[in-house]
């Protein structure tokens, strides 16, 4: 009895580790974008801060985005909370505060659930020239509206 015992839990080890190499590790989602890096070209002061990174799932699994963060305050991106079906399209918005005046470079870091926890990068760029005076505004503190 011990010994059938023993050929069986031996079996059943064997199995076990039989069947752990043959499942890969990790999640088989994959994010595959049409592009990583938009540039805004030279942009007036307070255009569009709106800029759309357009991916598909090529993976066999869902794929979930865990988070996307803007490398600083003035950069917003939003993702899709609910996973993304294989073969479905899906998009991260990323909005720059076109207010800034100068030349930007920014990133956006993605983190997903490709191979049990991965990140990818996201770049904006960019020149934003200052929006020129409407002609006969006045420019300075004195108008009618603060008693000078």
């Amino acid at each position: 009895m011990k010994k059938i015992l023993s050929i069986f839990s031996m079996l059943a080890l064997f199995l076990t580790v039989a069947n752990a190499q043959a499942v890969p590790a990790g999640s088989n989602a994959e994010m595959a974008f049409e592009v990583t890096e938009i540039d805004y070209g030279t942009i007036e002061q307070g255009s569009d801060p709106l800029r759309i990174f357009k991916f598909t799932n090529k993976g066999t699994e869902p794929l979930i985005i865990k988070n996307a963060k803007g490398s600083c305050g003035c950069t917003v991106p939003s993702y899709p909370k609910e996973p993304i079906m294989p073969g479905e399209a899906g998009a991260i918005e990323v909005r720059y505060d076109t207010n800034r005046v100068g030349p930007f470079t920014k990133r956006v870091t993605i983190t997903t659930n490709e191979n049990g926890e991965n990140t990818r990068v996201l770049t904006i760029k960019g020149n934003v020239n200052k929006k020129e005076e409407a002609p006969g505004v006045p420019t300075n503190s004195s108008n009618m509206f603060n008693g000078n």
